[in-house]
């Protein structure tokens, strides 16, 4: 997900792609005890995008605090 997107996303959806990226993050890790990850990068995208997401959600809370 590029940050051009994320910046399209109304906040409820920001909240709920935040919601499933967490959840996907904890299912890799899951995963990575009881079987092997045939694609480890997985990993560094997912908290990539969480990362653009959190940014997102935080600069709009701060536009409107302001």
């Amino acid at each position: 997900m590029k940050a051009a997107e994320v910046k399209k996303l109304r906040d409820d959806e920001l909240k709920a792609e935040a919601e499933r990226l967490r959840k996907k993050l904890f299912e890799l890790r899951s995963q990575t005890v009881t079987e092997k990850i045939k694609d480890s990068s997985q990993f560094k995208k997912n908290r990539q995008d969480l990362a653009r997401v959190l940014t997102e959600r935080a600069s709009r809370s701060k536009k409107v605090a302001q």
